[in-house]
């Protein structure tokens, strides 16, 4: 499929529910809300008017045996549109309703999976694992540009369909612990291990990415290690590297960068599937 055509694919699915409520709200105006406008006129101001009528459907015959086209179609528009406007709105909220339903179900399932079973089935697509936060286990010294390598995969799950990365745990799924890492911290325990973390988020992916994350500190096979739950963000997350904004993709069980063109038509492709 070429890329016109699947970039059409995708706007018209994204765009169809708010078509059909743009339909019914303006069906809905002119249907319901005008003829209840008329029936509150009729009840309020019928004995004001001239030659009053003798019932309400007296009153609507007259009303369209007198008034021109001209005169009801500009009315009904405005009814069409003000009944548009509450389908717009009602449509929104509904979708903003779901998308938190589904996200509250999909946050208790993956708080309440199993750690060690977690880690026992492997690295895959919502799965990752990172030996450390900062400390060089080749150098046996902290080497703060392993830090990147952390928000990459915080980015590249968030861009994808959330998950959980594991720090403290090899790729083979052997426990380290987090110990090494928090002697390198001012805080050295897992307040200031989260701190370091959060700061990290803050400064790389933006404020809006650290409430994305949701942070534990499990025992595994007698290591401590940070566990951290992280939800699909709802809009693109970019690493801020320099001047430089980096566009980073979960995929398969590994995180890679996408070009320009590739983080295009991904953005589109979760916008319309939110």
């Amino acid at each position: 499929m070429s890329t016109s055509k699947q970039a059409m694919k995708l706007y018209l699915r994204h765009h169809y529910f708010s078509v059909a409520q743009v339909a019914v709200g303006a069906l809905l105006g002119i249907l319901l809300l005008h003829p209840l406008t008329t029936v509150v006129f009729y009840a309020e101001f019928n004995d004001l008017l001239s030659t009053p009528a003798n019932s309400l459907w007296a009153f609507v015959g007259n009303r369209l045996r007198s008034a021109a086209w001209h005169e009801l179609v500009p009315m009904s528009l405005v009814f069409a549109l003000i009944g548009v406007t509450f389908g717009l709105i009602f449509g929104a909220y509904s979708k903003a309703l779901k998308a938190e339903q589904r996200n509250v179900r999909w946050l208790e399932r993956e708080l309440n999976a199993n750690l060690p079973a977690l880690v026992a089935s492997g690295e895959s697509e919502r799965v990752e694992f990172k030996s450390t936060l900062r400390w060089d286990l080749r150098e046996k010294r902290s080497n703060k540009a392993l830090k990147k390598v952390i928000a990459k995969s915080i980015a590249g799950l968030m861009n994808h369909r959330g998950g959980s990365l594991v720090i403290g745990v090899d790729d083979t799924g052997t426990a380290l612990g987090i110990e090494s890492d928090c002697q390198t911290l001012k805080h050295k325990n897992t307040d200031g291990f989260e701190r370091a973390l959060m700061d990290l988020v803050r400064s790389t992916l933006g404020a809006h990415a650290c409430t994305l994350i949701h942070c534990q500190f499990p025992r595994l096979a007698d290591k401590q290690v940070c566990w951290l739950v992280i939800e699909q963000s709802a809009t693109p997350i970019f690493i801020q590297d320099g001047k430089v904004a980096r566009y980073f993709v979960r995929t398969g069980n590994s995180t890679r960068e996408l070009d320009a063109r590739e983080a295009h038509a991904h953005a589109a492709q979760r916008a319309a599937n939110v």
